[in-house]
């Protein structure tokens, strides 16, 4: 069974596709290159008690949100520490990221980065196979 989705009023939906540049907060990949729109997304998940309020949006891409689930915290692979997620509502992408030279995987420079990486799969296989190939044309990465 289909869980039910939460309306966003369409005015918020509007103002966050506009905050957000209708890119993913995490793995910055647009509408435009995925071919489909971004999701709102529930930073504090509603089921651990977040609202549908402006405040706890971001727009995400249905990978990124899908692997994302509930999690709000992941383990830095470096200290082995619980750290919380990176959250793009609050925090700037290239203070917690940098892409690798030939711009298809993401590289977490501090501990949220790091244990965000790794929670949303942001390098796995087939998604840095298709920046290969968008950076192949210069579509890829995004300047922010």
């Amino acid at each position: 069974m289909k869980r039910a989705r939460r309306k966003i009023p369409a005015a918020l939906e509007r103002k966050l596709r506009q905050q957000g540049r209708n890119r993913c907060g995490y793995c910055l990949s647009s509408e435009v290159l995925i071919g489909m729109p971004m999701e709102i997304e529930h930073l504090l998940p509603v089921a651990s008690g977040g609202q549908s309020v402006e405040a706890n949006l971001w727009l995400c891409c249905r990978r990124c949100n899908e692997f994302k689930g509930a999690q709000t915290q992941g383990i830095d692979p470096h200290t082995l520490d619980t750290v919380a997620l990176f959250n793009p509502r609050e925090q700037v992408w290239s203070e917690h990221f940098q892409w690798s030279e030939d711009g298809t995987e993401i590289i977490g420079q501090t501990p949220s980065g790091r244990a965000t990486v790794i929670a949303l799969k942001l390098n796995n296989s087939i998604i840095v196979v298709t920046r290969r190939q968008w950076a192949s044309v210069g579509w890829f990465p995004p300047t922010e």
